[in-house]
């Protein structure tokens, strides 16, 4: 086979490579140019023993050129078995195979390693038992635990340029957000890349090297998943997987995923459904050239629409669906705002960062189990509960779905039926966990979203949570600071300052309803 491609190679003046299995079969022939081969998608080709692709590349090169750059890119972007070249003497026949392949640490900085040169066919050890042994090094420096089978395990990557205002300790922070995102979609997380760049490579987000850098990690601790920060449009995704076989997901598709799995109820599972597809739509690609079937029954005329053509249309039909289901829930849930209406019982909504404990508070309240974890967005769906105060005052007390900062704008709209409980909200109950580092910045995320709400009008009594995990004294100051009352909303004892601030609001708020009505009789 050596002697057959040097000659045809030597012939045309073009390099040829060949594409060879574990089997030792041929499984592509590729022709190129005098200087390079280009070697095609090879995602129908899957990867032999979970880590390598399975196949090995072996080239002419004419010019008695070593392995280039090109040749090691491809053997690392392509999780080759072994990169080989053949050079081609001047009289068209082989003169000796060059090899490399990936290793499972590097070596002095190389991802890669070189094997002697060899006469074709004179190869000392089994090609088999070289990949054999590469394998099990991979396996045996990063094994699956039993506990993370079957889930998916991702490296997180975020890239921060000047231009958006970010530094490392926010970038920080927003990576720790991500990491506890993941681990609430049970994601187990490997490593957490943040990169910083004078600008967004508009093609791969963030610079060639370092994608090499991150595939070769993904290699190494067995990774499945690519998980970015920033929000990735199509032809960045399709770019970065053209190179990998990783899939390659954005921090708003993780935050629809997880709201898919935690909504329980009709209503809930609607407006996820509405908001991945309002999420899908643009980023549907053309699968291929070819037309589909004609779909436009007896009449029709013309080529047909395309597959894409169709998959918009279908999207669109079902969004509008959704839209006419979502808006008689809106209608439902109105009537039953109205009966309490009728019965001027107050309602107050508890808001606040998504994990800040709001379905814990409402659970020892109201003595009730609602859904209540240590995850980001536990609670999707909005749970009311009558609760009666120390001085006889009843109302309505309403759970409603965390805030996080950068909250996909699709989830927004789509939640619009859910957020119409906060519109009629007497008062809102703004929970903060204290014991977050972070907390005046959740704070202001969930300030911010209020303004954009237009719930900013509505009186807002501020509740720091979780004082038990911090210093007293420390409690007290940021009381002071936010105008707040602690608490912890595992200790119904802690409670007295929030009923004493609460009945003052809605007592005030009862005052200015009877002098309104008044009023309205004058």
């Amino acid at each position: 086979m050596a002697r057959s491609m040097a000659e045809i190679s030597h012939d045309t003046g073009r390099q040829v490579g060949v594409l060879i299995d574990r089997g030792g079969q041929v499984d592509m022939v590729i022709v190129g140019d005098a200087k390079q081969i280009v070697i095609p998608a090879l995602s129908g080709i899957r990867s032999a023993g979970g880590r390598l692709k399975g196949l090995r590349c072996i080239h002419t090169h004419l010019a008695g050129e070593n392995l280039t750059d090109d040749d090691l890119v491809d053997l690392l972007f392509l999780r080759l078995d072994l990169m080989g070249i053949l050079k081609v003497r001047v009289d068209g026949q082989p003169e000796k195979l060059y090899s490399a392949h990936l290793v499972p640490s590097p070596r002095e900085g190389k991802n890669w390693a070189f094997l002697e040169p060899i006469t074709p066919g004179q190869q000392p050890f089994g090609f088999d038992e070289l990949i054999t042994a590469l394998e099990q090094e991979f396996t045996r420096l990063q094994p699956i635990r039993e506990v993370d089978k079957g889930k998916d395990r991702a490296i997180l990557i975020s890239v921060i340029t000047p231009s958006r205002g970010q530094g490392r300790s926010s970038a920080r922070e927003s990576m720790d957000e991500l990491v506890e995102l993941a681990r609430s979609d049970d994601v187990v997380v490997l490593d957490s890349i943040i990169q910083q760049r004078p600008k967004i490579n508009p093609k791969y987000i963030l610079g060639k090297g370092k994608l090499a850098e991150i595939f070769l990690s993904a290699l190494r601790l067995n990774a499945n998943l690519l998980l970015f920060n920033q929000e990735l449009n199509p032809s960045q995704i399709r770019s970065i997987t053209d190179h990998m076989e990783l899939r390659v997901i954005d921090r708003t598709q993780l935050i629809l995923d997880i709201f898919a799995r935690r909504a329980l109820s009709r209503e809930g599972k609607l407006q996820i459904e509405m908001a991945q597809l309002k999420y899908m739509l643009p980023r549907l690609t053309k699968r291929d050239d070819a037309l589909s079937r004609l779909t436009g029954g007896i009449g029709g005329r013309g080529p047909g629409e395309t597959r894409l053509e169709i998959d918009r249309r279908r999207i669109n039909d079902r969004i509008a669906l959704l839209a006419k289901k979502l808006k008689k829930v809106s209608q439902e849930r109105y009537q039953r705002r109205s009966r309490r209406r009728k019965k001027e019982i107050p309602v107050i909504s508890l808001v606040g960062y998504t994990n800040a404990g709001k379905s814990t508070l409402l659970n020892t309240l109201t003595e009730s189990e609602i859904t209540a974890e240590n995850k980001l967005f536990a609670t999707l769906d909005p749970t009311s509960r009558r609760l009666r105060f120390p001085q006889d005052i009843e109302v309505i007390i309403t759970d409603t779905v965390g805030f996080i900062r950068a909250l996909p704008a699709e989830l927004l709209q789509a939640f619009k039926a859910t957020l119409e409980e906060l519109y009629e909200a007497d008062m809102l109950v703004h929970v903060i966990d204290v014991s977050n580092p972070r907390f005046a910045d959740q704070v202001a995320v969930v300030e911010n979203q209020l303004r954009e709400l237009e719930l900013d009008k509505i009186p807002c009594l501020k509740v720091l949570n979780k004082t038990d995990l911090v210093a007293e004294e420390f409690a007290e100051n940021q009381c002071r600071e936010y105008g707040a009352v602690a608490l912890s909303a595992l200790d119904a004892k802690t409670f007295g300052p929030f009923f004493a601030a609460a009945q003052k609001i809605i007592g005030s708020l009862a005052n200015l309803k009877n002098f309104e009505n008044r009023l309205s009789v004058n």
